[in-house]
């Protein structure tokens, strides 16, 4: 049975979605401060967190940036935040996904699903020999997840390197945004792209010589990205 840990302070909300998680066949704990979660998540066998942006003692911000030192497994922040600003620095640290409060418990599940099975998916594979991409000084291992430039291994977050190997295995293709959204977090965008284009930011800051001016990853004014080959 897949585990989920859930940050969150308000004891209501974290009941909520414990029981509809739950009834979905999942196996849930909760911590309600900042510290306990971090330790929690630290030590803990989870498959997914859920960390509310605003806790006591922690900030959802901190916790999700000593998680990705450690763990790749996805994390969905939520906050009743709606600010760019909030959504654009959560995505930075590694979160997979950004949920604005109130939502849905049904809404969370579907994430939560969709998440884990695209998790499961891409690190299950039982391939005897490694599965590598390679463009121009790039090297993609997508059997041990790891990218190296030049010769020097990057850390990438789950979605980060989702999302450039599905470009890379793509090259010269132009995606829009929603696309994008809809392959790699396999849900609809809602309107809602500024993922995406915090995703491209991050990956071009591990590849490019010079992120302003990138060599792999086009901006296509208008329609969206492609890995250029």
């Amino acid at each position: 049975m897949s585990k989920i840990l859930i940050i969150e302070d308000e004891e209501a909300i974290a009941d909520l979605e414990k029981d509809y998680l739950e009834l979905s066949g999942f196996e849930v704990e909760i911590c309600n401060r900042g510290e306990e979660g971090l330790q929690a998540a630290l030590s803990g066998a989870f498959d997914l967190i859920v960390l509310d942006l605003m806790l006591p003692g922690m900030d959802g911000f901190e916790i999700c940036k000593r998680i990705r030192e450690e763990k790749n497994i996805p994390i969905i922040m939520v906050s009743a935040k709606k600010d760019d600003i909030d959504k654009i620095r959560g995505l930075g640290l590694g979160a997979d996904d950004y949920m604005t409060k109130p939502f849905s418990p049904s809404e969370l599940v579907a994430r939560v699903k969709a998440h884990m099975a695209r998790y499961d998916r891409l690190v299950g594979s039982n391939q005897k020999n490694n599965d590598i991409i390679e463009i121009r000084g790039i090297r993609i291992d997508k059997t041990a997840r790891r990218v190296m430039v030049d010769g020097t291994e990057k850390a990438f977050t789950g979605k980060e390197f989702d999302l450039l190997t599905f470009l890379a295995e793509h090259p010269n293709h132009v995606y829009t945004k929603e696309e994008l959204f809809r392959e790699i977090w396999d849900m609809d965008s809602i309107g809602d792209i500024a993922t995406v284009t915090v995703h491209i930011k991050k990956i071009r800051e591990k590849i490019e010589y010079d992120s302003a001016k990138p060599q792999y990853i086009e901006t296509i004014w208008g329609v969206g990205y492609r890995f250029k080959v």
